[in-house]
């Protein structure tokens, strides 16, 4: 147990990290290279949950063994949990974001309060923005609280 909390608390202070991306280095550098730093750090909290996650269900025998990509990982982790509605939602949330960080991107109004990366995707058009990037971040949040508490039980409050 207690190496799957490693990866969960270091998650955690990816999210500090990516707090301080979302609240400092974006107000005062605002260019899509800090947007798409913040959405690699994103997907670098997504890959410590899912990491913890499937230990877990390793130490439980619901898996043999861990699969090597990230994309495997992913796909593995929805099949453990493919009942469970929300855990879905996150997991096609982080389907999202590697897409995102994959494609060509365009950029809108660098060094402005709406700087913008623009991505083209199959049947619409992508756009991340410090609005966006704050209200992933919250989602983010909750995603590692739902895991904590699928691994810990119900998450203490720090003090």
């Amino acid at each position: 147990m207690e190496h799957i909390n490693e990866y969960l608390l270091e998650a955690r202070e990816e999210l500090k990290r990516l707090e301080h991306i979302i609240y400092v280095s974006l107000k005062y550098t605002r260019t899509v290279d800090v947007i798409i730093n913040a959405v690699s750090r994103l997907l670098d909290i997504y890959n410590l949950i899912i990491e913890a996650l499937l230990i877990k269900a390793k130490d439980e025998k619901k898996i043999a063994a861990l699969p090597k990509s990230p994309a495997l990982r992913s796909t593995r982790l929805a099949e453990i949990y493919n009942d469970d509605a929300k855990m879905q939602k996150y997991l096609s949330f982080y389907s999202f974001l590697k897409t995102v960080l994959k494609l060509p991107y365009e950029r809108r109004r660098e060094y402005r309060r709406h700087v913008t990366l623009i991505v083209r995707l199959k049947n619409s058009t992508g756009e991340v923005n410090i609005d966006n990037l704050t209200n992933c971040e919250k989602f983010v949040h909750n995603f590692f609280n739902y895991s904590w508490e699928l691994v810990n039980g119900k998450k203490e409050e720090e003090d």
